[in-house]
């Protein structure tokens, strides 16, 4: 097994080595750039239409349902676990990538559900399909079709083999465990290993959930992520202001250290410094920022195309707020949580653990009862990406091989099959998996978004100014 982890671990080093952060970030720059930065200037218009349907429009769900649809697949594991993994391996100044990566991310995600709306199809049952295969092939043309079919092979290994799947079970059950049996006392062999009761019987029951809701599809999904997704980000982020407000003097110190790990003036991993602690910190913030709003992945379009709409420009800007909540809200209050009580630098702490003692360091309550209220959080967020993820999967699916319901009721089985499957591997092998699917699916719809730029600008210049004349509101 140690000779698998580290095998896999040169992969990933190598999907998310420099190359492939600086074609992020540069489509993310891009995109600022030509847009005008549309990030800042209509955040609140696009806040606004979270809440407000266009009336008339065309689509399946609502625009808010199919935001749900989105953060039910990025609010997850990455947001408590993801960033506790990120600080431990490139330090605090991890943290300050992440922002900086969303930021731009907000901009990468609005032209990924501005293009999900323009190019979207509909299928013989009246169903609403779009993503990046459909904006790679009706956008850049049928000679790159190769290109989408390759975004779909990777976006169904993402959602079936990391992302979706394996991830989230994992860091559902490691949160359970450390609740109700954090020594371990408990335990029987399974699958040539060691593993509590409690691991066997909570991987037993949301695979259970799973299976029941996954047969639904889109609407179901969506209608179960409308009432969770809410409920828990402010449940999550109540907990957080909390731990900050009870330590506010710790603040400033927390953020200075953010700021000078990102910028190698502290030293990290046994001492070192310099580029080398700028490169760990800024791969390690990128490469979990991503995996937490995935700007960029082209998941979110997926969703987005479903919405009830006629304006891609709007839409774009609903599906932009994804990226400002899950990562420049819940993301920063979980790192600054963790940066304050110095979690990230402690021995022996991985994963969930490290978000864990965080919350016992920061909540003015029992440390048993911080820790529960955590495990509610992580248990909630990736149970609702589970869900999300398999829509994704599908989908990427059903463009490969068609809408067929024997292939697609065949999938599910083996997507319930490897939710059951994941408590049961190691958490740096489920994170670096992850990793590499992650990346492999961001490469195609990257050039895609690059390729599409000036629609993307063309778009966005029309609507704002019909927005100025009144025509659109």
């Amino acid at each position: 097994m140690a000779n698998f982890n580290d095998i896999i671990s040169k992969i990933d080093g190598y999907v998310w080595g420099i190359p492939l952060v600086v074609l992020i970030m540069a489509c993310g720059l891009l995109l600022s750039v030509r847009c005008g930065f549309i990030q800042v200037h209509k955040l609140g218009k696009a806040l606004k239409y979270m809440f407000s349907d266009e009336e008339g429009g065309k689509g399946e769900v609502s625009s808010f349902a199919a935001l749900c649809t989105a953060l039910s697949a990025t609010v997850g594991t990455g947001n408590i676990v993801g960033v506790a993994t990120a600080l431990a391996a490139g330090g605090p100044g991890a943290l300050f990538w992440m922002e900086i990566a969303a930021f731009f991310g907000m901009a990468t995600k609005y032209a990924e559900g501005l293009l999900a709306v323009k190019y979207r199809v509909t299928d013989g049952n009246g169903q609403m399909l779009g993503g990046p295969f459909y904006y790679i092939e009706n956008g850049m043309g049928k000679k790159w079709k190769w290109l989408a079919k390759l975004f779909a092979l990777f976006g169904m290994l993402a959602g079936l083999l990391g992302i979706g799947t394996i991830t989230q079970i994992n860091g559902i059950t490691s949160a359970i465990n450390n609740f109700f049996d954090p020594d371990s006392a408990h335990t029987v062999s399974l699958f040539g290993g060691s593993y509590t009761y409690a691991t066997i019987i909570s991987g037993a029951v949301i695979t259970l959930f799973v299976a029941l809701i996954v047969i639904g599809g889109i609407k179901r999904i969506a209608s179960v992520s409308e009432i969770i997704v809410p409920v828990m980000v402010v449940v999550y982020v109540l907990s957080c202001l909390i731990i900050i407000v009870c330590h506010a003097a710790e603040v400033p110190a927390a953020i200075a250290s953010i700021v000078k790990g990102a910028f190698g003036l502290r030293p990290i991993a046994g001492g070192a410094l310099g580029s080398a602690v700028i490169l760990a910190s800024m791969r390690n913030g990128v490469a979990r920022g991503i995996f937490s709003n995935e700007a960029g992945l082209g998941s979110a379009p997926i969703a987005a195309a479903a919405a009830r709409t006629n304006e891609p420009v709007r839409q774009g800007l609903v599906t932009m707020t994804g990226t400002f909540i899950d990562t420049i809200v819940v993301c920063t209050m979980t790192g600054l949580a963790i940066v304050m009580a110095g979690s990230c630098e402690k021995d022996g702490l991985e994963g969930v653990a490290i978000t864990t003692d965080a919350f016992a360091f920061g909540l003015p309550v029992p440390s048993r009862a911080a820790s529960f209220i955590l495990m509610i959080c992580l248990t909630f967020f990736a149970f609702t990406t589970i869900l999300g993820w398999n829509y994704y999967s599908e989908r990427c699916l059903s463009y490969l091989t068609g809408s067929k319901k024997a292939v697609t009721i065949v999938f599910r089985i083996v997507y319930v099959a490897a939710v059951f499957a994941g408590p049961y591997l190691t958490v740096e092998a489920v994170w670096n998996i992850a990793d590499i699917f992650n990346g492999l699916m961001a490469i195609p719809n990257v050039i895609a978004l690059i390729a599409l730029s000036g629609v993307v600008t063309a778009e966005t210049k029309s609507y704002i100014k019909r927005l100025k004349q009144k025509k659109v509101t």
